[in-house]
């Protein structure tokens, strides 16, 4: 029973109900999407202030499940989806989504479309070029696109070591400030120091030299769903984790990546959770700065189920413990 109670967890949460039906029996790729304003009010957990979240919703049947976010510019958000899909919109005033695109990934001349070839599960973008980098689950890859979803530009294999499982790869995916790229596996922890992750000197595509492979203790903080960077270089770490009430905990913590070995075990430090009434399967992750003050964005993933919802949460960072005064650069 023990190992049947985790197994139907994952199952429901990452997989349509028996017998009941997709949102969208019918395709429909009209480039149409609003967002409805969560009614619920400002609090605050751990150091995560809660200000505001809405309900995406879209006719276009290949929006959602949303597994990766990005914001390029302020208000302008840029996501991607486990089924091999993109998104992109702006927030306007009065919660108004402008220059909504929905489109299927650019990707290699003969690659196959479809949830096992395409599984987009993190993205990264470059605010200063606007290239994107995306992690590709079941088939253990990194992409790299143009600007805005534009072109397919190359792509790299996950080294032979590590062999993640095709339902744990490359879930959270970010460049530190010197242009060095991290890459954590969801849950490839067969390893008893921990999830396996990925230290690459620098673009994964693009460069040739190898990556620096360490481990990740998440303490039961539950599997891994995202990574952004601070304005200081410390990552910010998104975790997800089953139950009952609620069913989805989101769990975020901060890593110092000066704390990265090759071969090592690093930890990190739990600072908050999404609050209980904003429960939700949260998979995409993004920081912003504004006048001087930190915001991290949550998007969820629906899993293209009648029963989930995409929602996008704004939170204001206040209080972060600071970074240790001995920090070093991470290894080399």
């Amino acid at each position: 029973m023990r190992r049947l109670l985790p197994a139907a967890l994952v199952f429901l949460a990452l997989g349509p109900l028996p017998g009941a039906a997709l949102r969208f029996p019918v395709p429909d790729l009209s480039q149409q999407a609003s967002a409805h304003r969560l009614a619920v009010a400002p609090q605050t957990a751990g150091t995560m202030r809660f200000v505001r979240g809405w309900h995406l919703t879209s006719p276009n049947s290949r929006f959602g499940g949303f597994s990766g976010l990005a914001m390029p510019a302020p208000d302008r958000f840029e996501l991607v989806s486990d089924s091999g899909w993109s998104a992109s919109f702006t927030l306007g005033a009065s919660d108004r989504l402008d220059d909504v695109h929905v489109a299927p990934l650019p990707r290699p001349r003969g690659h196959p479309q479809g949830k096992s070839s395409t599984d987009a599960e993190s993205l990264f973008v470059d605010k200063n070029s606007g290239t994107m980098w995306i992690g590709l689950e079941g088939i253990n890859q990194i992409w790299r696109l143009g600007p805005d979803f534009s072109r397919y530009e190359g792509r790299r294999a996950l080294p032979h070591r590590p062999a993640w499982p095709i339902n744990s790869g490359p879930e959270a995916l970010t460049r530190l400030a010197d242009g060095r790229t991290l890459v954590f596996s969801e849950s490839a922890d067969h390893d008893p120091r921990g999830g396996e992750a990925l230290l690459y000197p620098g673009d994964p595509v693009a460069d040739d030299r190898p990556p620096l492979r360490f481990f990740y203790d998440r303490q039961d903080k539950g599997e891994l769903s995202d990574a952004a960077i601070l304005p200081d270089g410390r990552v910010l770490l998104i975790h997800r984790k089953l139950g009952i009430a609620p069913f989805f905990t989101t769990i975020v913590a901060l890593l110092d990546p000066a704390d990265i070995r090759a071969d090592g075990v690093v930890r990190s430090t739990q600072i908050g959770r999404v609050p209980k009434a904003l429960a939700d399967n949260f998979e995409g992750a993004a920081i912003a700065v504004a006048d001087g003050r930190t915001w991290l964005w949550l998007v969820s993933d629906d899993n293209y189920n009648n029963w989930q919802r995409s929602l996008l949460l704004q939170f204001e960072l206040v209080g972060l413990p600071p970074r240790r005064p001995d920090s070093k650069k991470a290894a080399r």
